[in-house]
């Protein structure tokens, strides 16, 4: 069975990479996560990416989970070993100050599903699906999906849906709050990229330092959610954007930044 690897394209100042693995519905292989891992590391310093798409070959699958024919004859301890790189790979992705956007072109189920969460926005084709299945099989979502579904969504969303372990619809998701956007059907990657036009179009820093704010004080005290707030504030107020932004507003044109 062959692996799925990751194709890369930049689209301008996005960075478009599609796992590349059709015939097998782009699962989630230890080397393809090994991949996505090195990639958020990469784009994060290259100054020419100013977001990613992530998105999966084909119609039929964004990503349908992990690869179970690899993972058959696997130990306790090789699964437990598992869910370390797949944390260790999604998390890299949130810790990456570029924008990451999952277009969900067709099915993202279990791992696959856990990968579009670990995302910054989802953009869903109208007849794409989304499910966290693990229920099914006699396990639980283990990639971080039961605690990133409960902060995006709220624990009695999350819980209706891990515990039911139902497939979920484009129009629904996105009623949940579970996917940013619904795109034209066929045109998830197109509509993800878009997305990633807009913000390129504003100050690398500023950017940057949102992302940062909103990730690290969602869950912290008011007090000490402020306090974070004011802490990323302070890398815009010292950046050569902000007064670039300044100049740029009272010149009546466009900005031009360079991400410092």
């Amino acid at each position: 069975m062959a692996k799925a690897n990751l194709l890369m394209e930049d689209r301008g100042p996005v960075r478009v990479l599609t796992i590349d693995g059709e015939a097998q519905m782009n699962v989630l292989s230890r080397a393809l996560v090994a991949e996505l891992a090195q990639h958020a590391r990469q784009s994060g310093v290259e100054s020419s990416v100013r977001a990613v798409v992530i998105t999966g070959a084909g119609k039929r699958a964004f990503c349908a989970g992990a690869n179970l024919k690899e993972r058959q004859g696997w130990t306790e301890d090789d699964v437990r070993h598992w869910l370390l790189e797949l944390h260790t790979a999604f998390r890299e992705i949130e810790r990456c100050p570029k924008p990451w956007i999952a277009a969900i072109n067709g099915v993202a189920l279990g791992g696959g599903c856990e990968l579009a969460l670990a995302c910054d926005l989802r953009v869903m084709d109208p007849g794409a699906e989304i499910a966290l299945t693990e229920t099914k099989i006699g396990v639980i979502p283990g990639g971080g999906g039961t605690v990133r579904l409960s902060r995006i969504a709220g624990t009695g969303r999350a819980k209706d849906l891990i515990l039911t372990a139902r497939r979920v619809q484009a129009a629904e998701a996105l009623q949940l709050g579970v996917v940013s956007r619904i795109s034209p059907a066929g045109d998830s990657v197109g509509a993800a990229v878009s997305v990633g036009q807009e913000i390129a179009g504003n100050a690398p820093v500023a950017v940057a330092a949102a992302k940062a704010s909103i990730d690290e004080a969602y869950d912290l005290p008011m007090d000490a959610a402020l306090e974070m707030e004011r802490l990323h504030y302070e890398k815009a107020l010292l950046s050569e954007d902000r007064l670039e932004g300044l100049k740029a507003f009272a010149e009546k044109r466009p900005p031009r930044w360079r991400g410092r």
